[in-house]
């Protein structure tokens, strides 16, 4: 019996022939004599779930803030849906949703009368075209909130109290999704029927970018991943073409006639082949643990750490290239 453990996700999605929906290039920002971010760049595409990870202090929640056009950067080139963030206008930000670690509203209004109060604040069509807000009813079907429409939401559980903020934020059906750690305190269902709301709106070429310390979260979620420690983006690409990029292989277990074996290998379909050639019916008990985005971060952070920084940018950001 062949099992597999920590399967990573898969190569991604198909390629968008399109201009980029996020180009960052050499942003810097600098508090005094503290440079926070140190020439980092980044390309995000339609359609992509992008996962941005770091330490604490890497500079992640400024790299988002700037790109939401929150926050004044100290130089580089930012285009965010073809608008530098800084010069941005009410349609433009009309055509971004956020959603923050955690929202102050009134517990006392209920769910379907928040959702159409902020939907009111679009117009049915913008002056290019785009239309207007979803239909209140439609939205609450999207993020399974059907049955409490009528609820207050102080009276939601942790999970429909996200799967709101969800609706708060796509209600004007943007463009680009900013999920800041969206999952924090949730238990494992709430957590899963999280992600396959993510992923239906990835599905209706959404392009989200997700800040999350749950590495299991970003591997299971994320087209790509980068990994920004020290102010500078030191790894990008999927999680296979970043373990290929450290030199990690997977590990395969198996026994044959009740002798167990183990062995690292970076082609798990050729040393599968050669033990059945040799050993036929005999090889029992396949396991095949593949490198997790886990092992990719705390090899990257590593490096960081120990003064490679240079090495490991070099070495994984040219992973995806």
């Amino acid at each position: 019996m062949l099992k597999q453990t920590d399967r990573p996700s898969d190569t991604g999605p198909e390629p968008d022939t399109g201009p980029p929906v996020v180009e960052v290039r050499d942003l810097r920002m600098r508090y005094g004599d503290h440079e926070v971010l140190r020439g980092v760049d980044l390309t995000v595409r339609r359609g992509e779930i992008v996962a941005l990870l770091g330490p604490n202090g890497a500079g992640k929640s400024t790299t988002i803030e700037v790109l939401e056009g929150f926050r004044a950067r100290s130089a580089g080139s930012v285009n965010v849906l073809g608008t530098d963030p800084a010069e941005g206008g009410e349609e433009w930000r009309s055509r971004l949703g956020i959603v923050l670690q955690s929202w102050r509203d009134h517990g006392k209004w209920r769910v379907r009368e928040l959702l159409a109060h902020v939907a009111a604040f679009y117009e049915p069509y913008t002056a290019s075209g785009r239309r207007g807000p979803r239909d209140v009813d439609e939205l609450l079907a999207l993020v399974g909130l059907t049955g409490q429409a009528d609820q207050r939401i102080s009276t939601l559980s942790g999970g429909q109290r996200r799967r709101l903020d969800i609706a708060v934020g796509v209600v004007g059906r943007p463009d680009v999704l900013f999920l800041d750690e969206p999952t924090v305190g949730f238990d494992p269902e709430a957590r899963q029927e999280f992600h396959a709301l993510v992923r239906a709106l990835a599905d209706e070429r959404n392009t989200i970018l997700l800040t999350t310390h749950d590495l299991q979260e970003a591997q299971k979620l994320a087209d790509r991943v980068l990994i920004l420690v020290g102010g500078r983006i030191v790894a990008q690409g999927t999680v296979d073409e970043l373990a290929r990029a450290i030199g990690a292989d997977a590990e395969v277990t198996w026994t044959v006639r009740g002798t167990a074996h183990r062995s690292g290998t970076a082609d798990v379909t050729a040393l599968l082949r050669g033990l059945f050639a040799e050993h036929g019916d005999d090889v029992r008990d396949i396991e095949v643990r593949r490198v997790t985005l886990e092992d990719v971060y705390l090899a990257v952070v590593a490096d960081a750490e120990a003064g490679r920084t240079d090495e490991a940018t070099r070495r994984l950001t040219g992973a995806a290239r």
